[in-house]
């Protein structure tokens, strides 16, 4: 048995400011050169993916995206900012995630459990 947990962040608006789903838009924007493969990989329109950036790039002083104009040398690169943020973020995400579990673990499934880790067959 586990437990799940999702981590972003947010600002003192409650404004979503980074997450999963920011996290992968910049990981696809580092693997595929561009904003537009990205957006098509994750099943969302440009727009959204922009969007996505945008929202980020607010809230650091840095770029975080660097964008290449031209049929030749276009393309999209993630800044080294963005690289380290994306790095944060994992390590915070999987601190967050192995803390909850071993405290579930205490809580639920210690000696005196409230839960079992597995289930009867017969229910």
């Amino acid at each position: 048995m586990q437990i799940k947990v999702k981590t972003w962040i947010e600002d003192e608006d409650n404004n979503l400011i980074f997450g999963g789903g920011k996290t992968q838009i910049l990981e696809y924007i580092d693997k595929t050169g561009s904003i537009a493969k990205a957006s098509s990989i994750m099943g969302i329109n440009y727009k959204k993916a922009w969007s996505h950036v945008q929202i980020l790039q607010n809230y650091i002083e840095d770029d975080i995206v660097i964008s290449n104009k031209g049929r030749k040398i276009g393309g999209t690169v993630l800044t080294p900012k963005a690289k380290q943020i994306i790095k944060n973020y994992k390590i915070l995400k999987e601190d967050i995630n192995l803390f909850a579990q071993k405290r579930f673990n205490e809580l639920f499934l210690s000696n005196t459990a409230l839960m079992k880790a597995t289930r009867d067959k017969d229910v």
